[in-house]
């Protein structure tokens, strides 16, 4: 089983096999209701549909970003209320076409130490490009799966670690926010706009090719090592924590282990006005 991307094939393969679990992650920004009213209309059968907002964040303070992170207790008893195992391989899909939100739940899921976790490559959008079948039946509930969390803390870092950091050799924020939010411009999300100082800008669809599935890992190599960062120095971050977990796939996906996740990103960074900011290129 593969821990980072697996093909549309693949899956087809294993449609109906109980040691695999397929979940609908699709979400817009913009539209809160539009995942659950996809996949309800249409999705790959057998899977089931998991929400941005409820099922792959946790509580707002205020303080802590867009998108926090679920306790990890609860977001193992909402993996485990799928059915999912300590040994179940789960597959988490999007829309496709360069979207964000499978990579999230991905990173959630190796967060609380399920490595049997892949992305579906190209989302739901190259899975019907194949003609593989869809359904509009809601998913049966099966019966309690039994998953232990095992908090990978090491994978991530908080605000406090970033700002201590800042200038040293030993981390480099990789920014994946579209070029024009990272300069401080169109800044229409949060409050605030620009970027940590001293990050890169790697906007996360640059992972992608044309047809919305990841380049080849020999491609995202080359492209992050021209950064000039170690795999172990950098540090993702994005508006709130969700389409930073797509470059850090990508890396994964390369063979660049190492990398962590800020996972309150700007967000929460510009919550607190003490924190310094940057603009510009």
């Amino acid at each position: 089983m593969a821990n980072t991307i697996v093909s549309a094939q693949e899956l087809r393969a294993h449609l109906g096999d109980p040691r695999w679990v397929a979940i609908d992650a699709r979400y817009a920004l913009g539209d809160a209701n539009f995942g659950l009213q996809a996949y309800r209309e249409s999705h790959i059968p057998g899977a089931f549909y998991a929400d941005l907002e409820h099922d792959l964040s946790g509580a707002k303070t205020g303080t802590n970003g867009r998108h926090p992170f679920p306790e990890p207790a609860r977001f193992a008893a909402f993996l485990a209320s799928l059915g999912v195992d300590d040994d179940t391989h789960v597959v988490a899909y999007d829309a496709g076409g360069g979207d964000m939100f499978a990579a999230r739940l991905w990173f959630l899921a190796r967060w609380i130490g399920h490595d049997a976790t892949a992305v579906l490559d190209g989302g739901f959008a190259t899975w019907r490009q194949h003609g593989f079948p869809t359904s509009d039946e809601m998913t049966q509930v099966p019966p309690p799966g039994s998953i232990r969390a095992s908090l990978q803390s090491a994978r991530t870092v908080d605000a406090a670690f970033v700002l201590s950091h800042l200038g040293s050799d030993a981390m480099r924020v990789l920014d994946a926010r579209g070029s024009d939010r990272f300069a401080g411009q169109n800044e229409t999300i949060d409050p605030v706009g620009g970027h940590i100082p001293g990050a890169i800008n790697r906007p996360f669809k640059e992972n992608f090719g044309a047809d919305g599935t990841f380049k080849p890992p020999e491609q995202l190599r080359a492209e992050f090592e021209a950064l000039g960062v170690p795999p172990g120095a950098v540090v993702h971050q994005c508006g709130s924590g969700v389409s930073a977990c797509v470059n850090l796939l990508a890396m994964e996906r390369a063979g660049l282990i190492g990398s962590r996740l800020y996972g309150g990103s700007w967000s929460e960074w510009v919550a607190d006005p003490a924190r310094p900011v940057a603009t510009g290129p």
